[in-house]
Order: C-alpha cells, then structure tokens, then sequence
C-alpha cells in the first residue's frame, strides 16, 4: 500500500492552511472541526491512492522484477499474493466512495474521478509519452481540490496552477531517474520511456520548475484571498530553494524517482519545508 508515498496525500491540508486567515480564530471549535474533516480526507485518499497502488503492481508485477528497486515491492517479490491485493482493493474501493460521500458529495464525486483517470493511466495512458507524467499531475490538483471541497473554501486559481506546474516537475525528475538507472533497458520496462531522452527531461524540468517559481512568485503579491500586505512573498526564497535542492538531489545523486524518500529523509529539504509551513502559518493567521 505504499505508506511512504501517503505524504503526497498531504496537499489535501492547503486547502486548510490557505484560508485560515478569512475565516477563522486560532483554536477556535470551527478550525478544529474544519481541520477534523481534512484529516478525515487525508485518511480516505491515502486508502484510495493504496488500492490504486495495489493495482498497479499486481498489473506491473512481471516488468518490476525486471527493475532495480521496484523488485523489491512485495506482489513482485512474492511477499503478497495477487489475489490478496486485488481483493483488498476492491474492497477498498467502495467503503471509501461511501465514507467520501457521507463526509461530502461533492468529495465523493472527485473521488469517482480520480478512480477513473488512475483506472485509465494503469491500464493505458502511463504508456503514452508526455501524457503520462500530465496525469500523474491532474491527481495532485485533484487532491488540493478535495481539500477545498471538504471545507467549503474558496482557493484561488493560483494554488492549482502551482500544483499542477510543481507535480509536473517531480514527474519529470522521475522520468529522469528511471530513464538513467534502467539505461537501454527503460524501454522494455515502460515502452513511453523509449521516447524520452535525458537532454529532453532535462529541458521540461526546467521548464516545469521555472514555471512553479514564478506563478508561485505571483500568487504570493496577486490572490485576493491572502493578506494584502504582500507578505507572502517572504515565503518564495523557500520555494526556490526547495526547488533547487531538489534538482541538485536529482542529477548528482539521480534520486529522483522517489520523491517521498527525498522528503522525508534529506534534511536540508525538510528544514525548507518547514520554514515554510512556519512562515505561511505565521503571515496567515497573524495577518488577519
């Protein structure tokens, strides 16, 4: 089921983080129970995205005992019988629409959607070059999506945009990785990877993370729903860094195809990190 990759499902709390300042007084009964309802959602995405997962293997479990690491993952090394995880996603799946419905309909629709778009990418579209890393990227928006949804707040067009641009570049940088550590055996692994090349990865990363700092740059002194004093824009050194960093680990170390490793292990990222989450949440709840 993947736990480690459970931190991507993090996003949902933006929705939370980024509204603080309209609405709400800090510890005050309505943040706790807001905050209640996007953990709840936290909770029933990573039991989503692990069906998914579960999935994924039982399908790629022949082409990931050819892979490095992904031999490693239990279904291919045989630690998981097939069935086993199919049956578990299956029912998976149905106790998670019904507890998204009952925790909100609109949720529960988004759900629905992003079951389809990764039903599709599985079985088809994660071999379709260019395409594939672009929906890896819709199921991040999506998340950010729910975690608005579930709390009825209004985020500006900027979050997303960021989100989808900032998704982008972990995908390509793990395109990158797989392109590098399987050599001239990454088209037998993933027929799309025969199409990629590193100099071309290397350009769209560029590209994605170039596009990530400036409409971040530009959400930060433009929404409507931050505090007008421009102080967010203390926050995108952060991101620069962050992004920087992250590029560094990718072509020194070519770490980049697990990003929730990069996270959740490279110090220097994790202090940016949570520079940031303190920063962000001292401007917009002091700021109000």
């Amino acid at each position: 089921m993947r736990p480690k990759q459970w931190i991507k499902n993090l996003l949902v709390f933006a929705a939370f983080v980024f509204t603080i300042n309209e609405r709400w007084r800090p510890l005050s009964d309505s943040m706790w129970s807001l905050l209640g309802r996007s953990a709840a959602t936290f909770a029933l995405f990573c039991l989503i995205s692990s069906s998914i997962y579960l999935l994924n293997d039982v399908l790629d479990a022949e082409k990931d005992r050819q892979h490095p690491t992904k031999r490693n993952r239990p279904v291919a090394a045989g630690q998981l019988r097939p069935a086993v995880a199919v049956l578990t996603a299956v029912l998976l799946m149905p106790a998670c629409l019904v507890a998204a419905y009952w925790l909100s309909p609109p949720f529960a629709g988004i759900v629905v959607g992003y079951l389809v778009l990764q039903f599709g990418y599985i079985f088809l579209l994660k071999n379709l070059v260019l395409l594939d890393v672009f929906i890896l990227a819709v199921g991040f928006v999506l998340r950010a999506i729910s975690g608005a949804v579930v709390i009825g707040a209004a985020i500006s067009p900027w979050l997303y945009i960021v989100t989808l641009l900032g998704a982008l570049f972990l995908g390509l940088c793990k395109r990158r990785n797989e392109l590098l550590l399987l050599d001239s055996a990454a088209g037998d692994h993933r027929k799309n990877l025969a199409s990629y090349t590193p100099s071309l990865v290397d350009s769209l990363t560029s590209i994605a993370a170039s596009s990530t700092i400036m409409a971040y740059s530009l959400y930060t002194f433009t929404s409507p729903r931050l505090p007008a004093d421009n102080l967010m824009m203390l926050t995108i050194p952060f991101v620069i860094f962050g992004l920087f960093r992250y590029l560094y680990l990718a072509h020194t170390q070519n770490a980049g195809g697990s990003p929730e490793e990069i996270f959740l292990k490279d110090r220097p990222l994790l202090g940016t990190i949570g520079l940031w989450i303190l920063c962000t949440g001292l401007i917009l709840s002091l700021r109000r």
